[in-house]
């Protein structure tokens, strides 16, 4: 085995010990053979969002698929913080956009809402699911976020967990800074609206949360997509892992 760490990493959903071998088909099988173009012996890492990361290596090569072999185990697990993003699904490349940035920033689990505004045939789960395993290979965590199927902001909402913080990002209210939130808690979640913004009911809905914290993201009117990124930077910077 080279010292060499590989870049090439790939997440497989099934058992991973010392040995074990494994098909990599479909999608993944068409990257790993027709886009990075294997061969064999070579190297990559592999982790299933439970046990680590290991060393593998491509022991056979098909069209379109591969075949890998675990080797060693060469990093524990580690967790993300308890962050939910809750968003409304807007247009497809911008969903997809915001799908890999909030992979990329840490987000633990992934619950599309629908409102007022919210068009049904945007939302595709078999897609968000492939572009947040895409993000966390190419981003080197270890876990993949949790995907929800969508359902009504009030029905989430009417089910929020009494000890979870929702941050919502409020562009039409007084609200505060990310960084005057004073509460403490482990369990978090960021609100993003839609291409519209929410209705009056729907802010009212939500305000009237006792552990909602409205905010503000500045001055001037964000699109979803970065609205969602400085959001859930901001969320790091003060609150997360980017602050320790």
């Amino acid at each position: 085995m080279s010292n060499k760490k590989p870049r090439t990493r790939l997440y497989i959903d099934e058992t991973l010990t010392p040995g074990t071998v494994h098909l990599v088909d479909g999608n993944q099988g068409h990257y790993l053979v027709n886009v990075l173009r294997v061969k064999m012996a070579e190297e990559i890492l592999v982790f299933n969002g439970k046990s680590g990361e290991w060393l593998a290596e491509i022991t056979k090569v098909g069209k379109g698929k591969a075949q890998v072999t675990i080797r060693e185990k060469i990093a524990d697990q580690t967790e993300e913080q308890d962050l939910w993003y809750l968003y409304a699904p807007v247009k497809k490349a911008r969903t997809d956009y915001m799908m890999q940035k909030a992979t990329e920033l840490g987000v633990s689990r992934i619950m599309p809402v629908v409102t007022k505004r919210t068009n049904l045939d945007r939302i595709k789960p078999d897609k968000i699911v492939a572009n947040v395993i895409e993000a966390a290979e190419q981003c080197g965590r270890m876990t993949v976020p949790k995907t929800d199927d969508a359902t009504s902001l009030e029905e989430r909402l009417e089910n929020w967990p009494d000890d979870r913080v929702l941050v919502f990002c409020d562009e039409a209210g007084d609200a505060i800074p990310f960084s005057d939130i004073s509460i403490k808690s482990e369990k978090w979640a960021v609100l993003i609206g839609p291409e519209g913004g929410f209705t009056e009911q729907e802010r009212q809905m939500i305000r009237a949360l006792k552990n909602t914290v409205p905010v503000t993201l500045g001055p001037r009117i964000l699109r979803a997509d970065t609205a969602a990124v400085a959001a859930l930077t901001l969320w790091q910077i003060f609150m997360g892992d980017w602050s320790r």
